[in-house]
């Protein structure tokens, strides 16, 4: 099973119906993702995870911002969490990093998301590999991630 296929089944769980989109070229960068989509780069919603004390950190964030670890998640969270390699968000995600989604997570993990997000209309998360993206309101986006909205950008 790809990542994009354990997404859907964690959707499934949940009752989400995604219209996700796949891409051959891939949507590994925000970048790539706004080239492919024809939208601003700002309208990605990009998942960057971190290694926090009790399991992963996920930060939605703009793909135009970078996240401030150091002050504004130490501030969020009560201490800085630490970067994470490739082998850690595999594990405690269960998707390789260029596809990890917002949510739909088989392992419990701490969801925050850039307020900068709740500007728009709609943006596009990853759908489980870096090949698939979908389209939320960042209103429900928020709900079904359960994720605190913060301002985390630099």
């Amino acid at each position: 099973m790809d990542g994009h296929e354990l997404w859907l089944a964690e959707c499934a769980k949940i009752d989400y119906e995604p219209q996700a989109r796949r891409y051959a070229e891939g949507t590994r960068t925000s970048q790539d993702a706004a080239d492919q989509l024809g939208c601003d780069v700002a309208h990605i919603a990009k998942s960057i995870v971190f290694e926090g004390q009790e399991g992963a950190v996920i930060v939605i964030t703009s793909g135009a911002n970078r996240v401030e670890r150091k002050r504004k998640l130490k501030r969020v969270l009560g201490y800085k969490p630490g970067m994470a390699a490739p082998e850690y968000v595999l594990e405690s995600t269960g998707y390789r990093i260029g596809g990890v989604p917002p949510f739909g997570h088989p392992k419990p993990v701490t969801v925050l998301m850039d307020e900068d997000l709740m500007h728009y209309d709609l943006v596009w998360g990853a759908g489980g590999t870096a090949q698939t993206v979908f389209p939320i309101a960042p209103e429900d986006l928020r709900a079904i991630a359960g994720a605190e909205v913060a301002d985390v950008k630099q």
